[in-house]
């Protein structure tokens, strides 16, 4: 892993009102890195962690809170880096009343036995998990792109011990 300064996040693109990663309009941040490497992956470019533009944490919460919309971490994937992720999720929590969606290829078990990844996991309200597995695709999902990855309700789930769904 390529060392990031922990003021900026690299990002490929930034979607403002788009309906598709999440309920209602958001705002959505396509950020650089992934290590998972799906095939059939949508965005294969968000693989490399160099890519993008970095963007200081600050001017990405404002350009968030201009938008007036909610907000969607998305990639790439932004539990790769998940540090500058964090420091923005933070502050959106802190100012703001905009619910967080992230994307990520990791397993939500597994997201919560990693310190820095738990933290963000903490701060989202959903998460959608999972690696996209082509030979689970379907196109009548909501939100996601295979048939294993699951929409996670994340108070819920962080309160009660127990992965629970969003249908």
């Amino acid at each position: 892993m390529t060392e990031l300064s922990t003021n900026s996040i690299r990002i490929l693109d930034i979607k403002y009102g788009t309906s598709v990663d999440g309920i209602g309009l958001r705002t959505s941040l396509y950020c650089a890195g992934c290590e998972n490497h799906c095939i059939g992956c949508h965005n294969p470019q968000s693989w490399d962690e160099n890519g993008g533009k970095a963007i200081e944490i600050e001017e990405l919460f404002h350009l968030i809170v201009d938008a007036d919309m909610n907000v969607t971490f998305t990639g790439g994937d932004p539990m790769f880096h998940p540090e500058g992720f964090i420091k923005l999720a933070q502050m959106i929590k802190e100012h703001t009343d905009k619910t967080i969606w992230c994307y990520t290829g990791y397993r939500f078990e597994d997201l919560l036995k990693h310190p820095l990844r738990r933290k963000l996991v903490e701060l989202c309200d959903v998460i959608v998990d999972g690696r996209y597995i082509e030979e689970e695709r379907d196109l009548s999902l909501h939100f996601r792109g295979s048939r294993n990855q699951r929409i996670i309700d994340v108070p819920n789930s962080l309160q009660f011990n127990k992965v629970y769904l969003i249908e």
